[in-house]
């Protein structure tokens, strides 16, 4: 599905949240290579699952397509510094949900991108009749866990020992939601 483009200053910084398109497909595949080697808060390490353009051209294709899945790139002018994705489940058991995912490259923490690119999903999942929203935050990345409690969700559990990070030792992952009424 797609959204209404919304723009932000904040800290100096100009940036634009909207719907990723097609053009964007290189750019969010190096992006992405590039967020996964500057932290351990991802799933992966630096080029793993790798998705070239021709994949991330897919996956906007299918985001744009199906009306329960959001595809939103954060822009500051031409550069797309951070990215989110809702994925609905096509199960009918599972049609009230979306799991949401985000990432921003380091160089722009700060900005509120990360913060206002979940605000623009949550946003989205209201006024389309989403009913639960939920993800999955590494135990040590304390302000992501603090954002969401902000912004409504609540920890609804704990996956022991689910991640092993470069320093040998395993991290719990929390499982987070938010409920719409």
């Amino acid at each position: 599905m797609l959204a209404n483009p919304q723009e932000f200053y904040i800290n100096g910084l100009n940036y634009t949240i909207r719907s990723a398109i097609d053009k964007d497909a290189g750019q969010l595949s190096e992006v992405r290579l590039q967020i996964d080697g500057e932290t351990e808060n991802m799933d992966r390490e630096r080029g793993e699952a790798y998705i070239d353009p021709a994949g991330f051209e897919q996956i906007i294709k299918t985001d744009t397509e199906k009306p329960r899945n959001l595809f939103l790139v954060a822009a500051v002018q031409d550069r797309i510094v951070g990215f989110s994705r809702c994925e609905g489940v096509y199960l009918k058991r599972f049609s009230h949900k979306v799991e949401f995912g985000v990432c921003v490259l380091q160089e722009f923490w700060g900005y509120g991108i990360g913060k206002n690119l979940l605000k623009e999903s949550i946003s989205w999942a209201d006024a389309n009749g989403i009913k639960k929203m939920t993800l999955n935050v590494l135990e040590t990345n304390d302000k992501a866990v603090e954002l969401y409690k902000k912004l409504g969700f609540e920890v609804e559990g704990l996956l022991k020992n689910d991640k092993i990070l470069s320093d040998g030792n395993y991290y719990n992952t929390i499982v987070m939601g938010r409920w719409y009424e």
